[in-house]
C-alpha cells in the first residue's frame, strides 16, 4: 500500500500528515481499516531508536472500548480470566478473555479510567462478544477507536522527553499507571504502558489536537534522538520482550475452524492471569479442568544457537530421529541480547525451562538452500528486560 492509494479511501490516522512527510519507504498495511506504516525510514534504525534513545509508534488503530455502568465491574470481572477488583482507578491491567472452552478470544489492556469506567483495548473488534457477554448487565460498552488517537513512545530517553515537553509529575507515574494533564485545553492522558519490553509511555487525547501533540513531542525530543518507527520495528521489540501477538503467536478462538488450533491462557503461559479465587467467568469450568488434568500444549521462549533466524520452524524432541514436537512462531536475531531467539509452542510436557530441543532452520545464501538442526535451550525470562522500565522515578538518559 502507497501513499497515494492511502489517500485514496483507507482510514487515515490524525497523525498521518506528519507521518506521511517523514515517510521514505512507502509501505503501508491495513489495520482495522486504518492505514499503518510497516516504517519510515529503514527498520534497523526505527528498532535501535527504541532500544537507544525513543521510538514512537501511531496506536490510533487499536480498537478502545468504553465501558461504564453500575455493573461494569461485575461484567469485567465476567468477561476476563483476571479479578479486576484489585486494578484500582489510576491503573491499568493486562488481560485475556476466552470463550466457554476456555479458549484465547484475544488479550488486551484495561485502563481504570475512574470509579466505574473503564477503557479495554485491544487489536481486534470484539463488539458482539462484549454486546453478548452483557446480556442481562446493566453496563454500557461504546466503540471509540475513533474518538481517541494515541501514541507509544517508548525508549530509555522517553522520560526525558515526556519532561522536555513539560509534563510536570511524569516521574512519578509507575509502570501501569496513568494520569491526565492539561495538554492545550485538551485532556492528555499518559500511562506507563507499552509493547516493546523498555521504558516507555502511551499519550492518548482526542483527534482534534493530534498534530500539535505530535509538534510538541518532536519538539521536546530534538536532543534526545526520538524517531518515528513502523511496525517492523515495533516487532522485533515486542519478539526481545517475550510479548505474544494473536494471528502471530495464537490464533484467536472465535475464528478458528479446526479443533486443536486454538490455545488457552494456561498453553500462552498466562496461568498468572487466571484466578480461580474470583467469581465464575468466562472459560472457568474449562480452564480449571485443564489445570487439574495438565495442558495439551505449552509456549516456550528459545535461545537457539548460531545465527541463522528459525522463521516457521518445526521443533524436535532430539537432534537425530527425534520427535517433532512443535512449531516457532516468532523469531529474530537480537542486535541488543547478540542472540538468536524465538517464541514457539510445543506439545506437553515438553519445554520445561532447561530443556534442550532442536530446530530445523532453512535458510538461503546465494539462491542455494541449506538446513541446520540447531539446539535450543527453552528459558523463563523475556529476552530484554532493563531495569529502567521498573524504575520510579526513571533516570534520565
Amino acid at each position: 500500500m502507497t501513499i497515494a492509494e492511502v489517500e485514496q479511501g483507507r482510514l487515515r490516522s490524525p497523525f498521518f500528515p506528519r507521518q506521511a512527510e517523514l515517510d521514505r519507504l512507502f509501505r503501508w498495511h491495513e489495520w482495522k481499516g486504518y492505514a499503518s506504516a510497516d516504517g519510515f525510514y529503514d527498520t534497523t534504525l526505527e528498532y535501535f531508536s527504541v532500544r537507544n534513545s525513543t521510538g514512537v509508534f501511531d496506536l490510533t488503530p487499536m480498537t478502545k472500548y468504553r465501558i461504564t455502568g453500575p455493573d461494569a465491574l461485575d461484567y469485567l470481572n465476567r468477561l476476563v480470566t483476571r479479578d479486576m477488583s484489585k486494578i484500582k482507578p489510576g491503573r491499568v491491567a493486562y488481560a485475556v478473555w476466552c470463550d466457554d472452552e476456555g479458549q484465547v478470544i484475544d488479550d488486551g489492556t484495561i485502563f481504570h479510567l475512574r470509579q466505574g469506567e473503564y477503557r479495554l483495548c485491544s487489536q481486534e473488534r470484539h463488539m458482539a462478544w462484549l454486546t453478548a457477554a452483557a446480556i442481562g448487565m446493566e453496563v454500557s460498552i461504546v466503540d471509540e477507536t475513533e474518538d481517541v488517537c494515541g501514541l507509544a513512545v517508548q525508549g530509555p530517553t522517553s522520560f526525558s522527553v515526556l519532561q522536555a515537553m513539560g509534563l510536570d509529575g511524569i516521574e512519578n507515574l509507575r509502570p501501569f499507571g496513568l494520569t491526565t494533564f492539561d495538554f492545550q485545553g485538551t485532556e492528555l492522558m499518559v500511562s506507563r504502558t507499552g509493547f516493546t519490553g523498555d521504558l516507555g509511555y502511551e499519550l492518548w487525547l482526542t483527534p482534534d489536537k493530534a498534530i500539535e501533540l505530535w509538534d510538541a513531542l518532536f519538539d521536546a525530543g530534538k536532543l534526545y534522538g526520538i524517531m518515528a518507527m513502523g511496525t517492523e520495528a515495533l516487532e522485533h521489540a515486542r519478539v526481545e520482550a517475550g510479548f505474544i501477538a494473536a494471528y502471530i503467536d495464537f490464533l484467536p478462538a472465535d475464528v478458528t475452524v479446526r479443533t486443536g488450533r486454538s490455545r488457552s491462557p494456561l498453553e500462552l503461559g498466562l496461568e498468572w492471569l487466571v484466578d480461580f479465587k474470583k467469581p465464575n467467568f468466562n472459560g472457568r469450568r474449562a480452564l480449571a479442568e485443564e489445570k487439574r488434568n495438565g495442558s495439551a500444549w505449552r509456549l516456550v521462549k528459545l535461545d537457539i544457537e548460531g545465527n541463522k533466524e528459525a522463521h516457521n520452524s518445526y521443533i524436535y524432541a532430539g537432534k537425530k530421529g527425534g520427535k517433532n514436537i512443535g512449531f516457532v512462531t516468532s523469531a529474530m536475531w537480537s542486535p541488543v541480547c547478540k542472540q538468536n531467539i524465538a517464541l514457539g509452542t510445543v506439545q506437553a510436557p515438553h519445554g520445561k525451562v532447561g530443556d534442550k530441543l532442536y530446530v530445523e532452520i532453512y535458510y538461503q545464501r546465494e539462491m542455494h538452500w541449506s538446513r541446520v538442526m540447531a539446539e535450543a535451550t527453552v528459558v523463563d525470562k523475556p529476552f530484554w528486560d532493563p531495569p529502567r522500565k521498573r524504575a520510579t522515578p526513571p533516570g534520565p538518559y
